[in-house]
């Protein structure tokens, strides 16, 4: 479990590049965090149990966020 939370890293890290070049500052920031969490967590070899949970609250962090990014922030309209 703990090579699957780096490969996260390696997939979120690849997102940061692609949005550092698409000058996209806010969301390249965003996805180094991520990237540095999933490879920090990928090397505390914790047992599958607790990969899961962490996964899991991961998730529910995301939906919260982005429920809350959709409802409250995102203004609908054509540019």
């Amino acid at each position: 479990m703990d090579r699957m939370f780096r490969v996260l890293a390696f997939w979120t890290g690849i997102f940061t590049v692609m949005f550092y070049v698409g000058d996209m500052d806010e969301s390249a920031l965003l996805f180094l965090v991520q990237t540095a969490f999933f490879l920090a967590v990928s090397y505390l070899k914790l047992s599958e149990r607790m990969y899961m949970y962490i996964f899991g609250a991961y998730l529910t962090v995301f939906m919260i966020g982005f429920t809350y990014y959709t409802t409250f922030i995102l203004q609908p309209g054509f540019h």
